[in-house]
């Protein structure tokens, strides 16, 4: 009698826990691109300053590769304390962390156009 216990118990607690799983499907992140994502942040946080069109007078961020060459210096800037010098945006509240976030997302992940 032991010798069918023992097996019979491990078969049980098998079929109990390959059963046990969770049925929410896990999805990914959407993909942040420079057109689903930071091209409106720039627009609403760097604008009218970096957007020459608007009468902008410093380093043009109007576009997609003028974002992407200057990346690691906007995180830098967007990340220091109002009263650091260098801090971005310029006579603006600090970034909220969600949007500091997207960019360093856009970042990590190889700065994609769309």
């Amino acid at each position: 009698m032991k010798k069918y216990f023992i097996p019979a118990i491990l078969v049980a607690t098998l079929i109990v826990f390959s059963n046990c799983h969770s049925s929410k499907k896990i999805t990914a992140a959407p993909k942040i691109t420079y057109q689903a994502g930071v091209q409106t942040l720039v627009i609403n946080n760097c604008s009218p300053c970096h957007f020459p069109e608007k009468n902008g007078q410093k380093k043009s961020l109007n576009n997609y590769t003028a974002v992407k060459d200057n990346i690691d210096e906007i995180l830098h800037r967007i990340q220091l304390n109002p009263t650091d010098k260098g801090f971005m945006p310029f006579k603006h509240p600090k970034l909220n962390d969600s949007t500091i976030t997207v960019f360093k997302q856009w970042h990590d992940n190889g700065m994609p156009e769309n």
